[in-house]
């Protein structure tokens, strides 16, 4: 039967779609891929110890299985991939700034931890920290008129 060594990346949007590299070993001539209960599409057997495939929509963590004519891998810790719900934004404060930035806003919400970008716009915050799931503080870039702020992650 086939193994599965890990998963990279480990963790994705709710709604699928990232390609998931699977490492492991006894990939030749498989048949499936399942997240979950949920089979995956794109699967591509690159080697008998690689294949590539895009995560299906899900939630919470499942693990990731390989099915071949040997049989179906078994679970562990290193097959699991979670999902993750996108960021939202409930409040920034302050709501206004110079033109010339460096205001420091505090952007409250959910799904904030991970967060790898925020954007005034489609400028780069100058700067950001997440404090906690729930709350950023960014630096404002120049800018002009208003815009929205936005909040990426993995999901």
């Amino acid at each position: 039967a086939p193994t599965v060594t890990a998963i990279s990346p480990s963790s994705g949007p709710a709604s699928g779609g990232p390609t998931v590299t699977i490492p492991g070993t006894g990939f030749t001539g498989a048949t499936a891929v399942k997240f979950g209960a949920t089979s995956a599409t794109g699967i591509t057997v690159v080697s008998a110890t690689s294949i590539t495939a895009t995560a299906p929509a899900g939630s919470g963590t499942v693990d990731v299985t390989v099915t071949t004519p040997g049989g179906t891998s078994a679970t562990s810790a290193s097959d699991q991939f979670s999902y993750v719900a996108a960021p939202a934004i409930t409040a920034i404060s302050p709501s206004s700034g110079p033109a010339s930035g460096g205001t420091s806003v505090t952007i409250t919400g959910t799904g904030f931890t991970g967060a790898t970008a925020v954007t005034f716009g489609a400028t780069a915050a100058a700067s950001f920290t997440v404090n906690s799931a729930t709350s950023i503080t960014a630096t404002a870039p120049a800018g002009t008129g208003t815009v929205d702020v936005r909040v990426t992650t993995t999901g």
